[in-house]
């Protein structure tokens, strides 16, 4: 199957060969037939790929203040291979999607195979989407039609906030899609309308179904047309839908409002606003969210879990039924919208036609009609197949994620690992990454790996609550695993890990089992530790790491998904002062910070307390509440009657540490490669992996205990 992307480095707008995603539990597979360009949402982001470093800079500020303080943190080098690599990572455009149901995933109800259906997924020829962003096409609605739901569902969200009555005058200022659909439904709600635009083929457009007028292009006042309108008593409610940077529509839309009038914002605007113009006629003024009650909440659109219909009457997913309620009986009617229509095939040709000045509205893209058999293929082939050594790890990854593509398969790469086979669920990033690092084939069916016999060794970087399945999987497979951590989320998965192994072991195979703990590995600790190896007496350890927030819906804070932050991320630095101090973890405890957070957010401020069996202490102080100016990452070492210390894996630096020699690096090194060559070099000479088996199980046990303790806190 064929899928559009953006690539915000380069600029270039492709339509890519990917495989077909993988149907998953809560979801749809949705055959195309008619997608929806949002034009000025996408023209935004080819606008912003095309645009050099400086102009983008100019456009994200913000970013450009986060870029400034990692790169006083972690060094120059390391933070231009961070923003390089973010903006290689492929975006799927378009979100305005009419198909038909090809495959209902697990605990779907209500669609069925063959069902007319839309959804917000993106421009490609089979779309995977969750249920609670589908609704069913009335048999009246044609596609075409139907694939201006989403945006119209935008529209009709902004409406909903405004709350207008009959008979009321509403002012629309801006009059692209959203802005023409928004009149649509204003009339149908007994409103009076004027619309605002400099466009006079928007403004005819308008006219037409029903609104009176405003030319911005022809030097016409809105606040002196509305309020001439209005009997000088000025608009009961306005609407932007306008995509500027200017922050003047806001305060035209404040200076034509009556008093305690109410704006809602539902385009992109500045919004430097004048308190006057708001403070004196006690005005309401709100931004509104997309598609509805429900966007960017994952429990309910990942998870599929709806909000109670008594209490939350309109979500995204009613919207989105209201909308084609409205299109089958006749009172929304988008035909006049669409200006150009484009086969797939050709569809690099609509986005052209984007940045060509050329005045457009609609532009819709056209699905081949007949189901192709290859269609759901889960593999394609992206390179000559791989040249397969029987001395070299043949190897396969399973997840494309950043961390994978930016650091992890490049690593890979590096050490010379033969890159064979590359799974992702969605497809894109797989795809995109897969052709960029040499990998012979991408997949979406991790079945895929397991069963071919010519894969030796699986390294897995998926989110957390798969490490083990996919771990347990590989190993049961004969295959050799690398785990970017954490190993398990439970303590059942590790014993199903730690079975799995030993059953490998009575059937005289050997698997090599590695986590990603890479931090033992950097070029700084190898240094320290070969210092620390000759002090006999009991150290102490202190590290600091200035963790930085994360929002409590990410999908790492959930405990079933990511295990929390202890779990996820802290056991990183249990297994490098676990090696530090070369013996075992004796006695462990947590202090969580207190107040009215929920656990899952408390767990991201907190003390852990180890005690090793030679005496040694160690206290890991995880902190997501530091800004982003501190460095990351500080480990002290009090010992031998000096201090060592390594900021940032950038430097070490010893106070009275006799015959001790700093080191300062030109980048930061958090060992990385060096641990994956490290475990490549294990599989090539046949002996033990670099992490012996028994302190990963250690390190993980402890991790889970953790994060267990602060749960019963």
């Amino acid at each position: 199957m064929r899928q559009i992307v953006q690539n915000l480095g380069s600029g270039a707008t492709l339509l890519l060969e990917v495989p077909a995603p993988a149907l998953q539990p809560g979801t749809l597979l949705i055959r195309s037939t008619q997608t929806l360009i949002s034009v000025g949402t996408e023209r935004m982001l080819v606008d912003f790929g095309r645009a050099n470093w400086i102009e983008k800079a100019r456009q994200q500020p913000e970013k450009v203040r986060t870029v400034l303080n990692k790169v006083r943190a972690e060094g120059l080098l390391t933070t231009l291979d961070a923003v390089k690599s973010k903006l290689d990572q492929p975006l799927p455009l378009g979100y305005c999607n009419a198909g038909v149901v090809m495959a209902v995933g697990a605990g779907v109800e209500g669609f069925a195979v063959g069902d007319r259906v839309v959804s917000n997924g993106p421009h490609a020829d089979v779309v995977r989407v969750p249920r609670n962003l589908c609704a069913r096409i009335p048999d009246a609605v044609p596609g075409e039609d139907a694939a201006y739901t989403v945006l119209a569902s935008i529209g009709l969200q902004g409406i909903r906030l405004v709350a207008p009555t009959l008979g009321e005058t509403v002012v629309v200022i801006g009059l692209g899609l959203i802005g023409l659909v928004t009149v649509q439904l204003l009339r149908a709600h007994g409103c009076d309308v004027i619309g605002v635009d400099f466009d006079e083929a928007k403004l005819t457009l308008a006219r037409e179904f029903g609104a009176a007028t405003c030319n911005l292009g022809t030097g016409e006042d809105p606040v002196a047309a509305v309020l001439a309108r209005t009997g000088s008593r000025g608009a009961d409610a306005v609407l932007i839908t306008a995509a500027t940077s200017s922050s003047e529509p806001v305060s035209q839309a404040a200076r034509m409002s009556r008093k305690r009038g109410r704006i809602v914002l539902v385009g992109v605007t500045g919004l430097e606003l004048k308190r006057s113009e708001f403070y004196e006629k006690e005005l309401s003024f709100q931004v509104s969210c997309s598609y509805g009650p429900g966007r960017y909440d994952p429990d309910y659109e990942q998870k599929g879990r709806d909000y109670p219909f008594g209490f939350v009457r309109w979500t995204e997913q009613r919207n989105f039924e209201a909308v084609l309620s409205l299109m089958a009986d006749g009172r929304l009617d988008v035909k006049p919208l669409t200006t150009h229509r484009f086969a797939f095939d050709e569809c690099l040709k609509a986005y052209e036609l984007l940045t060509s000045g050329q005045s457009t509205l609609g532009v819709v893209i056209e699905y081949p009609q007949a189901e192709r058999p290859d269609l759901l293929a889960q593999t394609v082939s992206l390179w000559p197949a791989a040249i397969l050594s029987a001395g070299e790890p043949n190897l396969a990854v399973i997840g494309a994620g950043n961390y994978a593509s930016r650091v992890l398969i490049p690593a890979l790469a590096k050490a010379g690992a033969t890159l064979h086979t590359i799974v992702n669920s969605g497809g894109v990033a797989g795809a995109h990454h897969g052709r960029k690092q040499g990998f012979a084939r991408v997949t979406t069916d991790p079945d895929v790996v397991f069963g071919d016999d010519r894969i030796d060794t699986v390294v897995v970087e998926t989110r957390h609550d798969s490490h083990a399945h996919y771990a347990i999987r590989a190993i049961e497979a004969g295959k050799h695993v690398f785990v970017e951590k954490p190993l398990a989320l439970t303590l059942d998965e590790l014993s199903s890990i730690e079975r799995a192994r030993r059953i490998a072991l009575e059937a005289g195979r050997e698997p090599r089992i590695m986590v990603g703990f890479n931090r033992r590995f950097s070029p700084l600790v190898v240094h320290l530790k070969r210092m620390l190896d000759t002090v006999r007496t009991p150290k102490a350890f202190i590290y600091t790491v200035n963790a930085g927030a994360i929002p409590p819906g990410h999908w790492t804070q959930d405990p079933d998904v990511g295990g929390g932050r202890v779990i996820g991320e802290a056991c990183h630095f249990i297994d490098l002062l676990r090696h530090l101090c070369g013996h075992p973890i004796t006695r462990y405890n947590v202090t969580t910070m207190g107040g009215g957070e929920a656990v899952a957010i408390k767990s991201d401020k907190a003390m852990l307390a180890l005690e090793f069996a030679d005496g040694s202490i160690g206290t890991i102080h995880y902190l997501a509440n530091g800004g982003k100016a501190f460095p990351k990452e500080r480990i002290e070492v009090f010992a031998n009657d000096a201090v060592a210390v390594i900021t940032n894996f950038l430097s070490v630096r010893a106070y009275g540490w006799v015959g001790f020699r700093t080191m300062r690096l030109w980048r930061q090194d958090k060992g990385q490669d060096s641990c994956v060559r490290a475990f490549l070099a294990c599989l090539r000479e046949g002996h033990e992996s670099p992490i012996p088996f028994d302190e990963l199980l250690e390190v993980s046990r402890i991790a889970i205990e953790l994060a267990q303790m602060q749960v019963m806190k």
